[in-house]
């Protein structure tokens, strides 16, 4: 019963006076409390309170019961990735984009930022010539050639592994043979990064297969250099399905993104119109998206050089933070020019 646990997160939305709710049907607010913290192993809990907690939250059993091992994030300290699409420990994560959009620039900032910690980095040349690369494989910690190689630089690591990889690999099969033999020989320490450097990922469906993480990026935000262009709505992340994601998170995720939604759709308006065409009532919400999507841009380590501006880093905790601020007004004094490439705001 080791691999089964109670979906809280759930639990809590859809009943919020949870141990009041649950006393009045008769179950004891400690045991409630024991079963969210786990104090009470899931598999000894009685029927009938199981029950009663599926009745309280209008659902059956079934979904009350979380089967597996908890998801755990990455923290990269990249705003935009570790608020809108965390990265799944030991998950696979596709970036969607055509060529020129910063995905391999959002490669090269995360070999750098994981270098700092105990994070191996593997990198899989992909066949052919891909001048595009150049700088930035050699970030990578070990670079390898060919599948074999790579099942025995995986298999030889104890540390947690980074494995970045291009799609070329998932069109010849050879990818998934890997993968398939890490699960034969129980290697859990991998989490795989997957680009497609031809850019014909943006137009397939499922261009990678099953994935933890999405990261599509938004050819609006980089045709108007705001990066890294994560699209806030698109990119996703299985973590983020609200069993094994902070309840704050959870929340602030989801306002963010019904702010940015309605302030693209009031962009439109006003790329036609002009600022005057948009309501008064809406003024705010267009005011308030433009500075959140001005925050979620952030300098990068790797392109110091270029930008001349340094790269910053900024916990999630601080983004959490950062991002409420914004929704909730306490950052209205702050121009669109003062977040834009900053780290914190607070």
């Amino acid at each position: 019963m080791d691999n089964i646990r109670l979906n809280v997160a759930l639990l809590r939305r859809k009943v919020p006076n949870l141990t009041t709710a649950a006393k009045s049907i008769g179950i004891r607010p400690a045991t409630v409390s024991n079963l969210c913290t786990g104090k009470i192993d899931l598999g000894k809990a009685e029927v009938r309170t199981l029950v009663g907690l599926a009745t309280l939250a209008n659902c059956s059993v079934d979904e009350l019961i979380i089967r597996g091992e908890k998801l755990n994030m990455i923290e990269t300290q990249i705003k935009t990735l570790d608020f809108f699409a965390p990265l799944v420990k030991g998950g696979t994560t596709g970036i969607v984009a055509r060529p020129g959009m910063g995905q391999v620039v959002i490669l090269a900032e995360l070999m750098h930022r994981f270098k700092e910690s105990d994070l191996t980095t593997v990198f899989l040349l992909p066949t052919g010539n891909h001048p595009e690369l150049e700088g930035t494989t050699e970030l990578a910690d070990i670079v390898t050639t060919t599948i074999d190689e790579t099942y025995s630089t995986l298999t030889s690591q104890n540390e947690e592994v980074i494995f970045i990889t291009d799609k070329s690999y998932i069109v010849s099969g050879e990818l998934l043979e890997l993968q398939e033999k890490l699960v034969a020989e129980r290697v859990q320490n991998v989490t795989t990064i997957l680009v497609d450097l031809s850019g014909e990922v943006v137009d397939e469906d499922l261009p990678y297969g099953p994935l933890e993480t999405l990261w599509q990026l938004d050819a609006d935000l980089a045709s108007r250099h705001q990066y890294p262009a994560v699209h806030p709505i698109y990119s996703t992340s299985s973590i983020l399905e609200g069993i094994d994601l902070d309840q704050r998170h959870f929340n602030l995720r989801q306002r963010a993104q019904k702010l940015l939604r309605r302030y693209r759709e009031l962009r439109s308006v006003v790329a036609v119109h002009g600022m005057e065409k948009i309501p008064a009532t809406e003024l705010e919400t267009y005011q308030r998206g433009e500075r959140l999507e001005a925050y979620f841009t952030q300098p990068f380590f790797v392109a110091e050089s270029v930008t001349g501006q340094k790269g910053q880093s900024v916990a999630l905790s601080q983004t959490l933070q950062d991002v409420e601020a914004i929704l909730e007004g306490k950052a209205d004094q702050l121009s669109v020019d003062d977040l834009k490439y900053s780290g914190s705001i607070m």
